[in-house]
């Protein structure tokens, strides 16, 4: 055998071996093509269809983008989805700082308490918060009881209600992927920083945020994709007055049969969720240049 057909044949052995190392991707990437990719090329298919005669047409986009309804419920979505990021990351903060820092045996109970919502159904939670914030719930009963109000507060059937029942769902992812990342930071950093004299606030804010953000973006991104994708929360604690993309398209489906408009609506809310990443993803990128972390 010459030098030549040796190099030749290390070459496709080479290969051969690289090839092998893809086979592992094989099944994931076929599940996701089958019960993702797939669907998602139908729905976009089925967007540009008409209603009744299953023609093509731009109607359905057409009135996404002009029917104030619509339009109403998709700024509603992306506001009711940014407060509930911002109230999960705020408060997941704190509980997963202390369980990533803390050695005492109540981090089992904290760790416990936090991921106990869980164990019961997004339903039920949700009906838990509408019997506690209801016109007649505990909070009003308790409040009038007491004397400090004479008629009930509108804590349901409203953003607020809505924003408080999101929050209780979500704050468990919010903790796990602020858990995570706050482990990943050194302790001894914060020691030399408070040996050196630097303050605890001072610590929190120069070191313990910079290098903790991306566990802050990624807490932020998974509220808001949940959040802006949830039907039972806003279905329940929002009432049939409080429209958002999710209720809109379950309507639109369930009630309407209007596929080709419900399609087009999931697409935005699509878009929207890929769009509200993407930005997240460059605003970590520049924060880590910036901050030289």
């Amino acid at each position: 055998m010459t030098i030549a057909e040796t190099g030749s044949a290390a070459t496709r052995l080479r290969r051969r071996f690289a090839l092998r190392g893809y086979i592992p991707l094989v099944p994931p990437i076929t599940f996701l093509m089958i019960f993702f990719a797939v669907p998602i090329g139908m729905m976009i298919g089925i967007s540009f269809q008409d209603s009744k005669t299953l023609a093509f047409s731009l109607g359905s986009y057409e009135r996404v983008f002009t029917d104030d309804l619509i339009l109403a419920g998709i700024f509603r979505t992306m506001l009711m989805s940014g407060l509930v990021a911002i109230c999960v990351t705020v408060m997941a903060y704190p509980v997963a700082y202390f369980l990533a820092r803390s050695t005492s045996r109540w981090r089992t109970v904290v760790f416990a308490l936090a991921i106990a919502p869980e164990l019961a159904g997004v339903v039920l939670r949700t009906y838990g918060w509408l019997i506690i914030l209801e016109d007649r719930g505990f909070i009003n009963d308790a409040l009038i009881w007491l004397g400090v109000i004479s008629s009930p507060l509108p804590l349901a059937k409203n953003l607020f209600g809505v924003v408080v029942g999101l929050t209780h769902v979500v704050l468990p992812f919010g903790i796990l992927a602020l858990l995570t990342s706050i482990q990943g930071i050194d302790p001894n950093i914060e020691k030399a920083a408070q040996i050196l004299g630097a303050s605890r606030a001072s610590v929190i804010r120069h070191i313990l945020l910079p290098l903790s953000i991306p566990g802050i973006v990624s807490s932020l991104l998974i509220s808001f994709t949940m959040a802006a994708s949830a039907y039972a929360t806003p279905a329940l604690l929002g009432g049939a007055r409080f429209k958002v993309l999710a209720t809109m398209i379950y309507e639109q489906i369930m009630f309407y049969i209007n596929w080709p408009l419900a399609a087009v609506m999931a697409i935005v809310m699509l878009v929207m969720m890929l769009a509200i990443s993407f930005a997240g993803a460059r605003i970590e990128t520049r924060l880590h240049k910036k901050l030289n972390v």
